[in-house]
């Protein structure tokens, strides 16, 4: 019998109802996982306090990471409950720091509360620990909605739906067709820093790249990434760019992705040349949840361009 160990974090999957609205609650812990009593040895850890996901701090992830891997000799697999706002953030963080030594890690959670009308928890449970029993997992994963996604290019893409998540690139997770990950995760170090500070950057038209400007030049910010239009274009902005030259030149790195969920940030147009030369890293597929952990990864651990560029490829983001 296969010995798993669940780590229960919060979110809408164990909520009830307060004056106030929703809030987490540990009472899903003594019938959630009865349906596979018998099939499974489940060893919970109950986060106190539990949390709703959308006030996530790297210092939980810090405090996960330390938990699941002190864990790790003495379980066969790892099922965490999440709540929905963070989960991609979450998966993504564990897949690029945490050597689960091939054993799976599958994060699941629900868009309405266990044991409430309707509720997708009962699915989304199914899936994550048949998957565990059952499946050759090896890596990290998200459950929902009868289906399993890698975690590397995941995002929530929807709160009125069961189908809460896509991964547009990569698709479903498959035991036939899963996308093999080359290369070895040990060739760069990956001390996680709950402290390191990465600087999102969004540009819309209008003053956007100036604020971005001066962001990058007040924030104190160890890494910094832009999410830029189309296949990673942005404005012919003097100030915009000179900012990101100041900033890579002091040895700081800025990842520039595409705020397209199906986009790819790469060398195609003239139009973000200027950026290219001025020490922006193209993150190609990196989607921002993606790109937030690569580069609390690359900041903590001082990546420098070619780091980088190596792990997108490894990741199969770039070619």
């Amino acid at each position: 019998m296969k010995k798993l160990f669940v780590l229960y974090t919060g979110g809408t999957i164990g909520m009830k109802d307060s004056p106030d609205g929703l809030q987490p609650d540990t009472s899903l812990v003594q019938t959630a996982l009865s349906a596979f009593n018998g099939t499974a040895r489940f060893d919970w850890h109950i986060c106190t306090p539990l949390i709703d996901s959308s006030a996530v701090t790297p210092q939980d992830w810090a405090n996960w990471l330390s938990l699941l891997q002190n864990k790790l000799p003495d379980y066969d697999g790892f099922l965490l409950l999440h709540g929905t706002d963070t989960m991609a953030y979450t998966a993504n963080l564990l897949a690029l720091t945490l050597d689960t030594q091939g054993k799976p890690l599958i994060l699941t959670g629900a868009q309405k509360p266990f044991g409430t009308h309707r509720s997708d928890a009962h699915r989304n449970l199914h899936t994550a620990v048949n998957a565990l029993l059952t499946l050759p997992v090896h890596e990290t994963l998200l459950a929902f909605n009868g289906k399993l996604f890698p975690a590397v290019g995941s995002s929530k893409s929807s709160t009125e739906s069961d189908e809460g998540f896509t991964n547009p690139h990569f698709g479903q997770w498959l035991p036939a067709t899963s996308r093999k990950i080359s290369g070895s995760r040990n060739t760069l170090p990956r001390r996680f820093c709950p402290k390191s500070k990465v600087l999102p950057l969004y540009l819309t038209p209008g003053a956007a790249s100036r604020a971005a400007a001066s962001l990058l030049r007040h924030h104190p910010a160890d890494a910094a990434i832009l999410l830029s239009y189309g296949h990673g274009n942005t404005p012919s902005d003097h100030e915009l760019i000179q900012a990101v030259s100041d900033f890579t030149s002091q040895g700081k790195p800025l990842l520039n992705i595409s705020q397209v969920p199906q986009g790819c940030a790469a060398a195609v147009y003239a139009q973000s040349s200027a950026l290219r030369k001025a020490g922006a890293v193209n993150g190609g597929k990196c989607n921002i949840e993606t790109a937030t952990a690569l580069m609390m990864l690359a900041a903590a651990n001082h990546w420098n361009t070619e780091h980088i560029q190596s792990e997108l490829q490894r990741l199969k983001l770039i070619i």
